[in-house]
C-alpha cells in the first residue's frame, strides 16, 4: 500500500471516527454511530495491515487470532449490567500497551544507533513523548483495574482514606517530574531506563491510590475520567510511533473523556479535582436508619398495580437494581399497558444512574422503550409535583432528599431527581440497604412513599399481571 493510499484510508477513518461519536451523543443515533466506529477501525487495520511497517504476519495473524476469540466469548458472555467492569478493564488495556510500547520504543536499537537515532531537540521531545505516555498508561492502567475491581464489587466502594493522603500524592507527582528530568538528560540507554521505569512504579502505585480513594457514587466520573487517560495514552502511543491515525483517534477519545467528565461532576455538583481528591461515601448510613425501619410503609405487588392503574401520570425512575434484575423488557411491557389505557407515562433518568453515564439509556433502548418518554433530569425535574405516582427501581443515591436538605451529608449538593414531591412513591428495593455511596435514604419513610420490597423482576412481573 502506498504512502497516499495509507493517508486517505487514516483520513477516512478519522472521519467515521468523528461521526461515531456524533451518533453516540443522541439515543436515536446511537447503533448508526456505531456502525460508523466499526467500519472506521476495519479501515483502520487493514490499512495498518496492508502497510510497509508490517512485516512478520504470522505472528501478526496468530495475536489478531487469539484476540479475536477473546473478545467474541467476552461480549457473548458479558450481561449490560457487567458493562461498566467491562468498559473499565478494556481501558486498563490501553493503558497497558502505552506501558508496553513507550519502554520498548525506548529500548530499540535503532533508536540509540547513531546512524539512524533522531538529534537534538528531535530527540528530546521523542523522549517527552515516551516518558508521557508511559506515566499516563501506567496510571490508566492500575486505576482501571481497581475501578474494574470497585465495579464488580470485588473491593469495596468505600474510600480509601489514607493520612496526608494529598501529600502522598503531590509527593508522588513531584518525584515523577524530577525523575523526568533525568530520563530526557540520560546520556545512554541504561542510565535513561532506571529513571523510566521507577517512574512506572510510581505511577502504577498512583493510579491504585487515586481510584481506591474515590467513593462509590463517583464512579461514573471516574469511568469517563479513565476513559480521557486512555485516549491520551493511545495518542502518546500515537507519538511514539509516528502514526497519524492513532494520535487523531486518542486526541477524540481523551478530548470526550474529558468533556463527559466534566459534564458528569456538573450534573452531581462536584468538581473535578475533588472527585480525584476523594469521593463520595466517605460516611455511610448503613445502620442510621435501624430504629426507624418500622415506620416504612410496605405494599405489595397488587397494591402498587392498582396505584398505577389509577395514576394519570406515571414517571419510572430506573436505578442499576431495575439493571441487576434485568427488569427493563417488563418494564416496557407495564409502560405499554399503562399507555393503552390512558396514562402518561414516562422515565426519569438521572446522569449517574447506574454505574457508568448513559447506562440507563442503554438498558430501555435494549428493551425497545420509545426515545420520547426517556427523560433527562434537567427535562422532568419540575414536573414532579404533577405527578400522580412515581415507581422507583432499584434507586437510592439519585432520589436522596437528604442531598438538598443535609449540608452534612456525603451527598450535600448533589442535583437529585425530587420524586418525594408526587402524590405517590413507590421505592422498589430488596432490602432497607444503602445504595452505592454508602448514604441512608430519608425518602423512603416519608409518609407518601411505599415501600415494594423483593427481587425487582419477581416484582415487576406481579405488577404487569395485576393491570
Amino acid at each position: 500500500m502506498t504512502q497516499g493510499v495509507l493517508t486517505t484510508a487514516y483520513i477516512a477513518a478519522g472521519i467515521l471516527f468523528i461521526l461515531a461519536l456524533g451518533g453516540l451523543s443522541h439515543q436515536e443515533t446511537a447503533r448508526r454511530g456505531n456502525i460508523y466506529g466499526i467500519v472506521g477501525m476495519a479501515i483502520a487495520l487493514i490499512a495498518v495491515i496492508a502497510s510497509e511497517f508490517v512485516t512478520n504476519y504470522a505472528i501478526l495473524g496468530v495475536c489478531i487470532a487469539i484476540a479475536a476469540v477473546i473478545g467474541i466469548y467476552a461480549a457473548r458472555r458479558v450481561q449490560m449490567t457487567q458493562m461498566p467492569e467491562l468498559v473499565a478493564i478494556l481501558h486498563s488495556f490501553v493503558g497497558l500497551a502505552a506501558v508496553l510500547i513507550g519502554v520498548a520504543s525506548y529500548l530499540d536499537p535503532a533508536a540509540h544507533d547513531p546512524e539512524t537515532a533522531l538529534q537534538g531537540v528531535e530527540k528530546t521531545i521523542h523522549q517527552v513523548e515516551i516518558y508521557l505516555g508511559v506515566l499516563i498508561g501506567a496510571v490508566t492502567f492500575t486505576g482501571s483495574v481497581i475501578a474494574f475491581g470497585k465495579l464488580s464489587a470485588r473491593i469495596s466502594s468505600k474510600p480509601l482514606a489514607l493520612p496526608a493522603r494529598h501529600w502522598l500524592n503531590l509527593g508522588l507527582g513531584l518525584i515523577c517530574l524530577w525523575l523526568g528530568f533525568m530520563f530526557v538528560g540520560a546520556e545512554d540507554t541504561g542510565s535513561g531506563l532506571i529513571p523510566l521505569l521507577i517512574m512506572t512504579v510510581i505511577a502504577f502505585t498512583f493510579g491504585v491510590h487515586m481510584v481506591m480513594a474515590i467513593g462509590g457514587a463517583d464512579m461514573p466520573v471516574v469511568i469517563s475520567m479513565l476513559n480521557s487517560y486512555s485516549g491520551w495514552a493511545a495518542a502518546a502511543t500515537g507519538f511514539m510511533l509516528s502514526n497519524d491515525l492513532l494520535i487523531v483517534t486518542g486526541a477524540l477519545v481523551g478530548s470526550s473523556g474529558a468533556i463527559l467528565s466534566y459534564i458528569m461532576c456538573r450534573a452531581m455538583n462536584r468538581k473535578f479535582l475533588a472527585v480525584i481528591a476523594g469521593g463520595f461515601g466517605t460516611a455511610g448510613g448503613t445502620t442510621a436508619a435501624d430504629g426507624d425501619q418500622s415506620e416504612v410503609v410496605a405494599v405489595s405487588a397488587e397494591e402498587t398495580a392498582g396505584l398505577l392503574k389509577d395514576a394519570k401520570r406515571v414517571i419510572i425512575v430506573p436505578g442499576y437494581g431495575m439493571a441487576v434484575a434485568q427488569a427493563q423488557h417488563v418494564i416496557n411491557d407495564i409502560t405499554r399497558k399503562l399507555r393503552g389505557q390512558g396514562s402518561e407515562v414516562r422515565f426519569a433518568i438521572h446522569p449517574v444512574a447506574g454505574r457508568m453515564p448513559g447506562h440507563m439509556n442503554v438498558l430501555l433502548a435494549e428493551a425497545k422503550v420509545p426515545y420520547d418518554i426517556v427523560m433527562e433530569m434537567d427535562e422532568i425535574n419540575d414536573d414532579f409535583p404533577d405527578t400522580d405516582a412515581i415507581l422507583v427501581i432499584g434507586a437510592n443515591d439519585i432520589v436522596n432528599p437528604s442531598a438538598q436538605t443535609d449540608p452534612n451529608s456525603p451527598i450535600a449538593g448533589m442535583p437529585v431527581l425530587e420524586v418525594w414531591k408526587a402524590k405517590t412513591v413507590v421505592v422498589m428495593k430488596r432490602s432497607m440497604a444503602t445504595g452505592y455511596a454508602g448514604v441512608q435514604n430519608p425518602l423512603f419513610f416519608e409518609e407518601n412513599t411505599r415501600m415494594l420490597f423483593g427481587d425487582a423482576k419477581s416484582s415487576v412481573d406481579a405488577i404487569l399481571a395485576n393491570i
